[in-house]
């Protein structure tokens, strides 16, 4: 009986032993044959974030957005430099959108600001012609509405009253060339023709001489106070007409060609967004502005109503001859970079490739394309900066592998020259 339980014994740890055996022995063809059928699936090389192609990592996990890392398939890698595939499920989550490369006349739109002034060629500014004091003041402040013929102010000058003085002297004489003398004097500083006809119906000195304005307008600019001593020197007031105005607009320099006398401009203002003023292009002024480098240009406008007010802020549109069929994409389909500029086309099958372009002229939301794509080329308008960034990783890895195996070669010649 005793020998029976022994026997069983040994026969049990013999199992055991056996069992283990087996296991060491059959373990790793096991793990070996589901990596190889792994392989034989699809083969990843790297998991990268979704929203950032620059964060990589060697094995699943979470980018630092909390969102689950993809993997990079091996067959999803394009063999030419700088193009990268991507799943369509993460080009929808990146909300990608493309556009085609039109072919076809580019207006020449320039889109620029400006503000209202004055007509300055209904200013009229106004001086006095002798040295004397501002008695009656009229003209009370800015923005007064004035009529032709209104009184603007009232002028004591000794030196006036001096001259009307030797002319009331000349008609009581009668000497024809003395009056006249006296006449063209008064004129001279700046009596009118009506005012000497009452000099010489009334034989009486008037101590303070009229000053009429000329015409209507408002009053831009009053330089004068009541009582104030002025001199021919002293700037009294401006006058400006309102029913006509301009609008000088600032031109930027790379668009100073574009413009020129009697093109279409519009003109929008913030506090009338529902109304807008057309015009056209009345003079390009001749010089760039030193400081802001750009060319001022006036536009002519009728106002009636008065809408346009000097010192207003304008948006300003002026339509250029347009070009030639030219090829050109959206603005924000570029990318600028310091010494290149390109844009990622879509190649196909979830392809994409960053393409170096040269820009021609930027007119509204498009951008003329002079080499690089071609029309009808599909161009990534909306996330193509994250698709640029993956692009240029892949090509400096495609160049550092290079660079490896370049150096693997030299370094393996090198070793052989040796063995030699």
């Amino acid at each position: 009986m005793m020998n029976k339980r022994i026997l069983m014994g040994i026969a049990f740890v013999a199992a055991i032993a056996l069992g283990v055996a087996l296991g060491r022995s059959w373990g790793p063809a096991a793990v070996d044959s589901g990596t190889g059928s792994g392989s034989a699936e699809r083969e990843i090389l790297y998991w990268v974030a979704p929203m950032d192609p620059n964060y990589r990592r060697d094995e699943p996990g979470q980018s630092p957005m909390g969102m689950d890392l993809t993997p990079v398939y091996a067959d999803e890698v394009d063999g030419q430099p700088g193009v990268v595939s991507i799943d369509p499920t993460v080009v929808s989550n990146l909300g990608v959108r493309t556009a085609r490369a039109a072919l076809g006349p580019l207006p020449r739109v320039i889109e620029t600001v400006g503000y209202v002034s004055y007509d300055e060629g209904t200013m009229q500014h106004v001086h006095t012609r002798v040295d004397g004091w501002i008695e009656r003041l009229d003209a009370k402040a800015v923005g007064d509405r004035i009529e032709a013929g209104q009184l603007l102010f009232e002028l004591y000058s000794p030196m006036l009253v001096n001259a009307q003085q030797e002319y009331l002297a000349a008609l009581s004489s009668g000497n024809a060339a003395l009056i006249a003398a006296s006449e063209d004097r008064l004129a001279a500083l700046g009596v009118t023709d009506g005012e000497v006809g009452q000099l010489r119906e009334r034989r009486q000195v008037r101590e303070r001489v009229r000053v009429d304005a000329q015409s209507a307008g408002v009053i831009a600019n009053l330089g004068v106070r009541e009582g104030m001593y002025v001199t021919p020197a002293t700037d009294i007031l401006s006058i400006a007409e309102i029913d006509r105005v301009w609008v000088l607009a600032e031109v930027f320099e790379r668009q100073s060609a574009w413009v020129s006398e009697g093109q279409e401009a519009m003109v929008e203002l913030d506090y009338l967004p529902e109304q807008t003023w057309r015009g056209v292009v009345d003079y390009v002024y001749p010089e760039l502005d030193p400081e802001t480098r750009t060319l001022t240009v006036r536009l002519r406008f009728d106002n009636q109503t008065e809408s346009l007010r000097p010192n207003m802020f304008a948006r300003v549109t002026i339509r250029g001859h347009a070009t030639d069929d030219v090829v050109h994409v959206p603005r924000e389909a570029v990318i600028r970079g310091g010494n290149l500029d390109r844009v990622v086309v879509a190649i196909g099958e979830g392809r994409f490739r960053a393409q170096p372009v040269d820009l021609g002229i930027e007119s509204g939301d498009r951008i003329e394309i002079l080499s690089g794509i071609a029309a009808n080329d599909e161009i990534v308008v909306s996330g193509q900066f994250l698709i640029d960034s993956e692009s240029n990783i892949k090509s400096a890895l495609t160049r550092m592998d290079s660079g490896e195996e370049s150096s693997a070669e030299d370094h393996s010649g090198h070793d052989m020259g040796d063995d030699r």
